[in-house]
C-alpha cells in the first residue's frame, strides 16, 4: 500500500494555489456567459425519478470532463465498471487562468463547453453568478451532505440550498515547524499569535539568518487563509448584484498591525514563495516553520528532502486559545456545466467520482489529495500514517483534526483574481516594503469597490 499522504504531488501544486485562477466578468458578460446554458439540465430544484436515472446511466453516453488531477484515469474505471454504458473523456485544459480562460471562453461561445469542470472552491461563485453551473439536488446531491466535513459542504452551497459541486479534496491551514532549531532555541511550539511573536523575535536575534516564518509578498492565499482563521467575512454576496466588502474591517486590520509589524522588525521574510530562492531557503534552514494547508506536508517532503526527519506539525497559532480555529488553502470539487446535454449522466458521475469510498481513497493514495469525506478523515489506516520525514509523527491525524476547526461561514468574491491582484499590489508590498500595512489595507479596500462597482455591483463597505 502506498504511503499515504496528503494532497496534490509537487509538481501539480504550484499551480493549484490560491492563485489568480477564477477570472472577472461584468454582470453583462455575466448575462452573455449564461445564454447558451438554456438547452442543458434544469437549475431548479425538482427531483429527477429514480427510473430515470436508472435510465440515464445505461443509455450509451460520453461526457467530457475538463480536470487538471494526474492519473485520474484508475477513479474513472471504478465508475465505468459500475456504469458501463457511460464513458468519461478527460481533457486536460490546462491549470489555473489558461483552465478558467478557456471554460469563460466556451460558455460565452454558446459551445464547446465540458459535461464537467473541475473547480476550486474560490472559483465557484465567479461561475454561479453567470448562471454556469447545475445545481446538483434534482440529481440526489444532497443526500451527501453528512458524506462530507461540514465546512466544504458550505463552499459549495447556494443561498438557497444549492449544490454547485461536489467536494473534492481539502487545505486546511496547519504550521510544520522545525523542531531541531526549535529545540536548540528553547523555542516551545506556540500555541497563541503572542506567543509566535515572541518566538519571532527571539529566534531571529539569536541567528539573524534564521527566521521563525516566511509570509510570502505574493501570496494572496495564505492572507485569505488567515483572514479565514481569525474570522473574517471580507466578502458576501446577496443575490447577483449587492456585494460587501470588508477586506478593511477589524480583524483584518488585527491581521495588518500583527503582520505588518512583524514585517517592519525584520524578525520574518516576506519571500516570494514557490521560486528557487524560497526552496533553497527551506532546504538551508532559513525558514523555522511554514504556515500551510494539508497538501503542505507532501510538498515539502519532496521540496526540501535534505531537511528529512527534521520537521513536525502543528495547528495554526490561536487569536483565542479557547476557541481553537483554522481557515482553509485550497483543494477543489467536481462541477456540472449547465450547458450539458447529459444532465444526469454528469451530475451522477460527479457524486460518485468524489463519495464513492473506494474512489475517494485512491485520490488520497493515488494522487496524494487531503479528503473531503468524513469517513477517509476517520480511517484507521490514513490517520495512523507516520512518514519519517515528520518524524514518525501522525501528520494525517494533525491536520484531520485541524480541519474540524475550520468555519463554514467564510465566502468567495465573483471576481478572484482582481482581489488577488489588488491584495499583492497593495498589502503583499507593504509587506515586501516593510511599509504602513494599515494604510495599504485601506488602498485594497478602495480598489476593490471601485472595481466592483465597475462591473455593475452596488456595494456595502465595512
Amino acid at each position: 500500500m502506498p504511503r499515504t499522504v496528503f494532497t496534490a504531488s509537487p509538481s501539480s501544486m504550484s499551480r493549484r494555489l490560491f492563485l489568480t485562477t477564477s477570472g472577472a466578468l461584468s454582470l453583462g458578460a455575466a448575462l452573455t456567459a449564461c445564454g447558451g446554458g438554456d438547452s442543458g439540465g434544469s437549475s431548479s430544484a425538482e427531483p429527477v425519478g429514480k427510473a430515470d436515472i436508472d435510465k440515464a446511466m445505461k443509455t450509451p453516453t460520453e461526457l467530457t470532463f475538463w480536470t487538471w488531477v494526474p492519473n485520474i484515469a484508475k477513479e474513472i474505471a471504478l465508475f465505468e465498471k459500475k456504469y458501463p454504458a457511460v464513458k468519461v473523456k478527460v481533457v486536460n485544459a490546462g491549470q489555473g487562468v489558461k483552465h478558467y480562460t478557456k471554460l469563460r471562453t466556451a460558455l460565452k461561445a454558446g459551445s464547446g463547453a465540458p459535461d464537467l469542470v473541475q473547480i476550486e472552491y474560490q472559483a465557484i461563485p465567479t461561475f454561479t453568478i453567470t448562471d454556469s453551473l447545475l445545481d446538483l439536488r434534482p440529481y440526489g446531491a444532497s443526500t451527501l451532505k453528512d458524506t462530507f466535513v461540514d465546512w466544504t459542504w458550505a463552499q459549495v452551497g447556494g443561498p438557497n440550498g444549492e449544490v454547485w459541486a461536489i467536494p473534492q479534496d481539502t487545505g486546511p491551514m496547519g504550521m510544520l515547524y522545525r523542531k531541531d532549531i526549535f529545540d536548540k532555541h528553547g523555542i516551545q511550539v506556540p500555541t497563541t499569535w503572542d506567543e509566535f511573536a515572541a518566538a519571532a523575535r527571539k529566534l531571529h536575534k539569536a541567528d539573524p539568518d534564521v527566521y521563525l516564518t516566511n509570509l510570502a509578498a505574493n501570496e494572496p492565499a495564505a492572507w485569505h487563509g488567515l483572514l479565514w482563521q481569525a474570522g473574517a467575512r471580507p466578502y458576501a454576496t446577496s443575490g447577483k448584484s449587492t456585494l460587501s466588502i470588508s477586506v478593511d474591517d477589524a480583524v483584518s486590520r488585527k491581521l495588518g498591525e500583527y503582520w505588518g509589524g512583524l514585517a517592519k522588525e525584520g524578525v520574518i521574510s516576506t519571500d516570494p514563495d514557490f521560486t528557487d530562492g524560497w526552496y533553497t531557503g527551506f532546504n538551508k534552514g532559513k525558514y523555522a516553520t511554514w504556515l500551510t494547508a494539508a497538501w503542505g506536508p507532501a510538498f515539502l517532503s519532496g521540496s526540501a528532502q535534505s531537511t528529512a526527519g527534521k520537521w513536525r506539525a502543528a495547528p495554526l497559532p490561536q487569536w483565542d486559545a479557547d476557541k481553537p480555529s483554522s481557515g482553509n488553502w485550497g483543494g477543489s470539487t467536481t462541477a456540472v456545466v449547465r450547458s450539458t446535454k447529459n444532465p444526469v449522466a454528469a451530475a451522477v458521475f460527479a457524486q460518485f467520482l468524489n463519495s464513492d469510498p473506494a474512489s475517494a481513497k485512491m485520490f488520497a493514495t493515488e494522487q496524494f489529495f487531503f479528503p473531503a469525506t468524513k469517513a477517509l478523515l476517520s480511517d484507521a489506516e490514513f490517520v495512523s500514517d507516520a512518514p519519517s520525514f515528520y518524524g514518525g509523527q501522525k501528520v494525517n491525524q494533525v491536520f484531520a483534526d485541524i480541519g474540524g476547526t475550520v468555519n463554514a461561514s467564510f465566502q468567495w468574491p465573483p471576481f478572484l483574481d482582481q482581489a488577488a491582484t489588488d491584495w499583492t499590489e497593495t498589502v503583499g508590498k507593504s509587506l515586501a516594503d516593510r511599509t504602513d500595512t494599515l494604510r495599504a489595507l485601506g488602498t485594497w479596500q478602495s480598489r476593490l469597490t471601485k472595481y466592483a462597482e465597475s462591473q455593475g455591483f452596488t456595494v456595502k463597505g465595512n
